[in-house]
């Protein structure tokens, strides 16, 4: 049996706050929330989340921003790329991804006060 993934935008604009924030298993510092979750479990994308929370564990620059836009951006030959914007339109990270079966081509993701969340619940 196969796992179809099934998350469409309209799944996404149900969440407007949360009522539980997750701990990243391995940088303990980092939270996520409903919302996040849903999106990583319902889209077999946990590797989003890691990708977010390594990033503010390796890139000191990145993690000086106290805003930051993340985009996730899928083409049809299921390659992707991953790119953060400050706030002010300014790219401080961008990533390359070989391939993904994500089922949107793009999301974006918030990440302040240490906590990675939905554009609808900021």
């Amino acid at each position: 049996m196969t796992d179809t993934k099934t998350l469409t935008r309209a799944d996404l604009i149900q969440f407007t706050g949360s009522e539980h924030w997750h701990r990243h298993a391995m940088v303990r510092d980092v939270l996520y929330t409903d919302g996040v979750k849903y999106v990583a479990e319902t889209a077999g994308a946990y590797w989003l989340i890691d990708e977010i929370a390594f990033a503010q564990r390796f890139d000191k620059l990145l993690a000086a921003e106290e805003f930051q836009s993340w985009k996730l951006n899928v083409n049809p030959d299921h390659t992707a790329t991953l790119a953060c914007e400050d706030g002010n339109g300014g790219v401080v990270f961008t990533k390359a991804i070989e391939y993904t079966d994500f089922p949107l081509a793009e999301i974006a993701l918030y990440f302040l006060n240490k906590t990675i969340l939905l554009p609808s619940e900021y």
